[in-house]
């Protein structure tokens, strides 16, 4: 409640997200394990001014909708409700079971709205009855018979403000019009009310397309050793190294890739080679490391996830591989498609200790950061 006034929250997310390119509806789409209108939700939720909230979802999703709000520790009471054909069809339908004499629309893809601009927006809406925050435009604009006074222009955001039987009214009189607007605030207008501008937020974006969603950050760690025995070539990196031994494997047992694709696959969360390419398939009888980065390289792709950079120190105190480490990296920038640049790998010895120091074997340590 607001100086004596219950207060209502509309949230319409009852859009599909079609230039998201995604099967998920942008609005239950994730970011760091948390879905967009959940975290739009909690926003509100923490505000002791809020009485009441009302999301407004495809029929279909309801029931997910329900899921959600199960799980958010609110004192507000929240409703669902089915939307409309547009998004103005959607408000309308909440804003008809919302029982609060000032109501703020916020959109549901605005997941990153700060508190104090909610409070702007509700103080301003009290006092005049409309109000909406908006931001100053960076770039020049121009249409097609000029370029537009910057000066003059904002990029309208949410929430938007409104004394709610004044809203409920003008969206009757759209409706007889068969108007639609692209928000509250031109609809209010249309009907000659002033509608106040607050400053708005350049963070408090709308997600629409991939390019809005923060990047999820995964780090990976991957280890792996194999014995050194005769008769066996030796393979680091995709490269064949001139040495009297080789690494005993059901692969070709190139351990430093065995290292990256376990760096990757727990950056992912998605097991380890073992899981993927058992020892006991004879598909992966001598194959190539190389091969299989590649396959997990697709792994991870079909997850959203593209890697950031690579770091690995082979361990080994013999045989030394600085000639050969740019050719490894290209092999591995090949495979997985980035940039050597991203790619880093270092050899070190043990000095003379444990099994790498005494020439049994070779050790390969990774780490890789994953983008989402």
């Amino acid at each position: 409640m607001y100086k004596g006034k219950k207060v209502g929250i509309i949230i319409p997310a009852a859009g599909k997200g079609s230039r998201m390119g995604s099967n998920v509806p942008k609005q239950f789409m994730k970011i760091n394990g948390q879905s967009i209108i959940e975290k739009t939700i909690e926003v509100f939720v923490k505000m002791a001014v809020v009485d009441y909230i009302v999301i407004v979802v495809e029929k279909n999703q309801i029931n997910i909708c329900k899921d959600i709000v199960c799980n958010i520790d609110s004192k507000s009471e929240i409703k669902i409700v089915a939307g409309g054909k547009e998004r103005q069809d959607s408000v309308y339908k909440g804003l008809k079971v919302c029982p609060t004499e000032i109501v703020l629309v916020h959109d549901g893809a605005r997941a990153f709205i700060k508190q104090d601009i909610v409070l702007r927006v509700l103080e301003e809406a009290e006092r005049t009855g409309a109000a909406v925050c908006a931001v100053p435009v960076k770039d020049t604009i121009r249409n097609m018979e000029g370029t537009l006074d910057r000066k003059k222009l904002v990029s309208v955001q949410t929430p938007q403000g409104f004394d709610k039987k004044l809203l409920m009214k003008a969206y009757k009189k759209a409706f007889e019009d068969n108007f639609h607007g692209t928000d509250e605030g031109s609809i209010v207008e249309r009907e000659g009310t002033k509608v106040s501008i607050i400053r708005g937020d350049y963070e408090n974006i709308k997600i629409t397309t991939k390019e809005d969603l923060p990047l999820e950050n995964r780090v990976g760690i991957g280890y792996d050793v194999h014995a050194l025995v005769l008769d066996r070539k030796l393979i680091l990196g995709g490269v064949e190294i001139p040495y009297d031994k080789g690494l005993k494997g059901h692969s070709d047992a190139d351990v430093l890739i065995h290292a990256v694709m376990d760096a990757i696959l727990g950056a992912a969360a998605m097991g380890d080679i073992g899981k993927h390419f058992p020892d006991i398939d004879v598909a992966y009888r001598g194959i190539s490391s190389i091969v299989l980065l590649k396959k997990v390289n697709e792994l991870i792709k079909k997850e959203g996830f593209a890697i950031g950079n690579i770091d690995v120190t082979l361990i080994a105190q013999k045989p030394k591989i600085a000639r050969y480490i740019e050719e490894m990296k290209s092999n591995i920038s090949a495979a997985i498609n980035i940039d050597v640049g991203q790619i880093n790998i270092k050899g070190t010895t043990t000095e003379g200790l444990g099994f790498a120091g005494r020439g049994e074997g070779i050790a390969a340590q990774a780490i890789c950061i994953l983008n989402r």
